[in-house]
């Protein structure tokens, strides 16, 4: 599409009730983010209250109209996917506003590949708007669906804001808070802990880092019933020990409950007694008892806790409405023997039915082609909409789990979506932790399948084995006899993606924070290209690398694992502040660091050098003017290091590779990054 164009859904599909749209954009350093937003507007171009603005604070609408679904690694940055069930928009929602800021002072012309697609509720995609004028505007609306009668039609707008999310929120009618006062004691109040059946959590968000004064981008021309752009003032602070600018922010309100993160004392005489679980686990000793179990205590907490059930469906096209789950059921196939599939959810909205058929796998068992692809004909002929697969195994972009064969001569359509036990741990616990849910009882029964899962009987630990070829890889390595464009590497540089994709899963679970690896490629460059490319530098230096980007954290986190030494590496740089003295800066990195472990290793980083002054933190903890270099050259920042042995084991045993990665980051985030503060002022 070209801007200001316009096209019907109904022109495009048949299956257009609810859709999926999708923001991309690419960054050359490969730390470039934003944030989507989605606006409810009436008649009147304004939302009919604060509740319709939709952002990372609010990421669900309570009839499923709207849902924010995340970001997920593209090979060229990243994807940040929106589902609207367009059955469910209250009547009184003329138009859907889709939008993106940034924050931090970062614009969108520092950001290359800024598209937008929407695709149906079988995952393909119908049309995509790319922005090709983004220059100084900190937010962008990319596109909005509106109303013509009872259709819906897609405009391609492609406006930007130089004010950020502040501005545009004021233009289309949200409430914002200016007074500095009252954001600290709305931040305070929501960081006590309360008891679970009293707790609630006041959701307040930053719109933007800062507001500067609005101006047309150039260019950028409104279409019809976009709101003319006012100005809105800015507060900040200057001194090099000062908290960045803290902008005024829009305020939604939501009370859930959410548990407490310290957990009540036990009533227990001694350890040996064990707490009364919903979802008893300890006498499970099969493969075919766990895939059981598992499915069943999945789909029923789904059932039962609304808003963890639709955030789980809605990625897969699924309409928000009365849901109800199924297993062990009986389908004809053919003149063949009735098939079995683990499960069936079904979803009842308008007195039409969303089905999906769902194929359990736990422990290390791994998904068959030929059973998923009964499935999918099943599916086909009988007019459901997608086959879920469930395994410990991650899906990787580019590299799908099993290989089904769609007949393109049947209208019927059907998606294969896949869902990895960590991604079910993850939403589960981001609920319960960090965005609550509907009530007391909710929470308890997210908190027992937590517990279930986290189980060592469960089978449902997430991804656990670097898979074959690591042994073979690791001795190639040991005795230099692994060559470039060995299979081996490349399949263990996938087992690589997989376990990043994982930690960044569990990560960002723990944290209540968007935790996504970063994958630095020349655009255009597809995830096979990449990691051969990768395979091949294993083959050639024995190290495999990641990096991790952690919302508001200072830095990028990275990740080395060197085969040849068999050590760990996470380290983080951060740059020099942009005021101040350079002992000052020292300094002030060793107040920071003050309950980081001794043997942080802090290395100086010099312009034009590869490398300054260096020690542990030990060290230089009474001498902080060690870490300045001599002859005054110019310090860009720092980096900080901690080293960790490597686990051997091709899985998550204690001496594991695997359970060696997960120690590494942890340790590293909770002993450095979290002392490190936030590069911006936003607070999730």
């Amino acid at each position: 599409m070209i801007k200001g164009g316009n096209v019907g859904l109904a022109a495009l599909s048949e299956d257009t009730g609810s859709v999926i749209l999708s923001l991309n954009w690419s960054s050359a350093t490969g730390d470039g983010d934003a944030d989507v937003s989605v606006l409810l507007l009436n008649g009147d171009g304004k939302v009919r209250s604060d509740a319709d603005f939709y952002f990372y604070n609010n990421p669900a609408a309570a009839d499923g109209s709207v849902q924010l679904l995340g970001k997920t690694p593209t090979a060229e940055g990243s994807e940040d996917r929106i589902s609207l069930d367009l059955t469910a928009a209250p009547a009184d929602v003329e138009r859907i506003v889709v939008a993106a800021s940034r924050y931090g002072g970062a614009r969108f012309g520092d950001l290359g590949d800024l598209r937008v697609t929407l695709a149906d509720r079988g995952g393909e995609t119908l049309l995509g708007f790319s922005i090709e004028d983004a220059d100084v505007e900190s937010a962008f609306i990319f596109g909005e669906l509106y109303r013509r009668g009872e259709e819906w039609k897609f405009r391609a707008v492609g406006q930007g804001y130089e004010s950020g999310l502040a501005g545009l929120a004021t233009d289309f009618g949200i409430d914002i808070d200016d007074d500095a006062a009252d954001e600290e004691t709305a931040d305070e109040a929501t960081a006590d802990e309360v008891p679970v059946d009293e707790a609630t959590a006041d959701k307040v968000a930053d719109a933007a880092p800062e507001a500067a004064e609005q101006a047309p981008a150039p260019g950028a021309e409104g279409p019809p019933g976009i709101p003319a752009r006012t100005a809105a003032p800015t507060a900040g602070v200057t001194g090099e020990e000062s908290a960045p600018a803290t902008a005024r922010r829009p305020r939604t309100a939501k009370k859930k409950v959410t548990l407490p993160k310290v957990a009540r004392k036990s009533l227990a005489e001694n350890e040996s007694w064990r707490a009364a679980r919903l979802f008893p686990v300890s006498s499970l000793r099969y493969d075919r008892e766990r895939e059981t179990r598992a499915t069943s205590v999945l789909l029923s907490v789904m059932t039962q806790v609304p808003e963890f059930g639709r955030r789980l469906t809605a990625a897969f096209g699924a309409p928000a409405g009365r849901m109800e789950t199924f297993t062990e059921v009986s389908l004809p196939h053919g003149g063949n023997a009735p098939k079995r599939p683990d499960g069936v959810i079904r979803v009842e909205r308008a007195g039409k039915l969303w089905t999906a058929l769902v194929e359990t796998k736990t422990n290390g068992n791994t998904l068959k082609s030929e059973q998923v692809q009964d499935y999918m004909d099943i599916a086909a002929r009988r007019g459901y909409e997608a086959v879920i697969t469930l395994s410990n195994d991650v899906a990787l972009e580019g590299s799908p789990l099993v290989d089904v064969k769609v007949d393109g001569r049947r209208k019927h359509k059907v998606a294969l979506w896949h869902l990895s036990w960590a991604e079910v741990a993850h939403h589960a616990q981001t609920l319960i932790r960090h965005e609550g849910v509907g009530n007391t009882a909710h929470a308890w029964l997210l908190q027992e399948l937590l517990h279930y899962l986290q189980h060592e009987n469960s089978g449902c630990h997430g991804f656990q084995n670097m898979g074959p070829a690591w042994v073979p890889v690791r001795n190639g390595i040991d005795n230099e006899t692994l060559c470039q464009g060995d299979q081996r590497a490349t399949d263990v540089v996938e087992s690589w993606d997989r376990l990043i994709r994982q930690v960044c899963l569990r990560l960002g679970g723990e944290l209540g924070q968007k935790v996504l690896p970063v994958q630095r490629a020349r655009r255009g460059t597809d995830q096979g290209s990449r990691r051969a490319a990768m395979a091949d530098r294993l083959c050639e230096e024995g190290r495999l690398y990641a990096e991790l980007r952690i919302e508001g954290a200072s830095g990028i986190l990275a990740i080395v694992a060197d085969l040849r030494t068999g050590k760990l590496r996470t380290s983080i740089e951060i740059p020099a502040p942009d005021q101040g003295y350079p002992l000052s800066w020292a300094k002030r990195l060793v107040r920071q660091l003050a309950e980081a472990p001794a043997d942080l290793h802090v290395e100086t980083l010099v312009e034009g050098q590869g490398g300054g002054p260096r020690g542990t933190l030990e060290r230089l903890r009474p001498e902080p003017a060690d870490m300045l270099p001599k002859g005054g050259a110019r310090i860009t920042g720092f980096r900080l290091s901690l080293f960790k042995g490597m686990g051997s084991a091709r899985g998550n045993a204690e001496s594991g590779f695997i359970r060696s990665v997960d120690d590494a980051v942890d340790r590293f985030h909770s002993g450095v990054v979290a002392h490190l503060g936030s590069r911006t002022a936003r607070r999730p």
